[in-house]
């Protein structure tokens, strides 16, 4: 589930991340996110990290940093290369996560342990066996006993919002 989703499903209270900015933005991984108590520039070749003052959320899961935010003493390696190549690595504190896992969650994982539980046999695919006059099948999907996602499992998690469909990257030429 957290593989396929990229997601935890437990609340965490003041999580600290570390992540780089795409144009002045951070996305934070996890959802919902509840609140954002800190960000902090990293400083880069040995400058030190700076608190950020001019930063906002946006009340969903982005941070933006503003370009004309009040610095002082901001550390001269900073100011020597061009505009723009602020090293633009944040560590983010913040708390997310429901008080319950979703109950649409709860349901696809149990139908994964219900299907590995019911399965006949622990060889996958096998809805039935006959063994001398009796003989039996089942309904099941015969996956085995390996607890696996199913397209249907996967399909409902997608529509539910729980994986996130695209993303975007920076790419720079100099």
């Amino acid at each position: 589930m957290r593989a396929f989703t990229g997601r935890d499903f437990i609340r965490a209270d003041n999580d600290t991340i570390i992540a780089r900015a795409q144009q002045g933005e951070v996305r934070l991984p996890q959802r919902p996110v509840i609140d954002v108590t800190e960000v902090v520039a990293v400083g880069a070749g040995g400058a030190p990290d700076i608190p950020v003052v001019g930063w906002r959320w946006d009340g969903i899961d982005v941070i933006r940093m503003s370009a004309d935010s009040a610095s002082i003493n901001l550390p001269e390696l900073w100011y020597d290369e061009e505009y723009d190549s602020y090293p633009g690595t944040y560590r983010v504190t913040y708390s997310h996560g429901a008080a319950q896992v979703p109950g649409d969650v709860v349901a696809v994982v149990a139908r994964m342990a219900l299907r590995t539980l019911t399965s006949p046999t622990v060889a996958g695919g096998v809805t039935g066996e006959t063994i001398g006059p009796y003989s039996y099948r089942t309904d099941g999907s015969g996956v085995g006993t390996g607890v696996v996602m199913t397209e249907d499992d996967r399909t409902m998690l997608e529509l539910a919002g729980y994986r996130r469909k695209s993303g975007t990257a920076m790419v720079r030429w100099r």
